[in-house]
Parts: structure tokens; C-alpha cells; sequence
């Protein structure tokens, strides 16, 4: 286990400090890896690309969570969702900033030669591969979108 080597001297601390919030998001991603690990592609131990897309999923369910309670207007429920979010991106790597993301993409059009919209999905895959567990899909797309309109 890579990323996620401490997760559990993290979950300890989080009981001593009565932190129910940090607890509850530690405990997710305990229980997601612990389901990937016994499901039969895995085995028996996870890579560290395995794990970092198994964090950007649980992140990214927190935030899409978040998002649905915001449109139903209840802030309530959108804090949690966002803490817990949060907490669980701090075993990411370092995200990349947008301006590093548009260089890398513009290096990639320059490489393949893309010229519109057509060439976006020959874009899109290498960039996600070349930024996996570095950058959300989402900004990837949208920058590649932008570059190439």
C-alpha cells in the first residue's frame, strides 16, 4: 500500500481526537479498499494506480454529493460531503494547477497533431493517462475542449 500506508495509524488518531467527521471519511476509504482487495480482479494487494483511482472515486462522490445537496438547497448536508472530501483528497498526490495542465495538454495536441473537436477523444486519453491521479477529468476535458475549439 502506497498512498494509504498510514490509514490506519490515521484512523487511531482520529479516535483519540474524537474527530467523527475525519473518522467517518478514514473509515470509507478503509472499507473501499478493503472491497477492491477481496473482490477477485484485485488479489490480494492493490497498486498504487489502483488506489489513487480508488480515492479520486470516493472523492469525487463526495463532491457530486455535495453538489446534488446544493441543488436541492439543503447546506446541511453539503458541509459534511465537502469536509469529508476533503480529508479524503489529502491522500492524493499533489494536484497539478490549471496552467501546468493547459501546458501538458498543448504539448500532447502539439504531439498528435489534433485540429478540432474530432481528435478530442486521441487527446483526451493521453492526457488522462499521462496526468492519472494528478488532475480531475473534469478540468482535463474542459481545458482540451478550450485548446481545441
Amino acid at each position: 500500500m502506497g498512498i494509504l500506508a498510514n490509514l490506519t495509524d490515521e484512523i487511531k488518531t482520529a479516535m483519540r481526537a474524537k474527530d467523527s467527521l475525519r473518522l467517518e471519511a478514514l473509515r470509507a476509504i478503509k472499507s473501499a479498499v478493503m472491497l477492491e482487495q477481496t473482490s477477485s480482479a484485485a488479489g490480494t494487494t492493490l497498486t498504487d494506480e489502483q488506489e489513487i483511482k480508488l480515492v479520486q472515486k470516493l472523492v469525487k462522490q463526495r463532491k457530486d454529493s455535495a453538489q446534488i445537496f446544493k441543488d436541492q438547497n439543503r447546506p446541511d448536508l453539503v458541509e459534511p460531503e465537502e469536509a469529508q472530501a476533503k480529508i479524503i483528497a489529502e491522500f492524493l498526490p499533489a494536484q497539478l494547477s490549471e496552467e501546468e495542465i493547459t501546458k501538458i495538454v498543448g504539448d500532447i495536441i502539439a504531439q498528435t497533431g489534433a485540429e478540432g473537436m474530432k481528435d478530442m477523444g486521441k487527446v483526451m486519453g493521453m492526457a488522462s493517462k499521462q496526468m492519472a491521479g494528478t488532475a480531475d477529468g473534469k478540468t482535463i476535458s474542459t481545458i482540451v475542449k478550450q485548446l481545441l475549439s
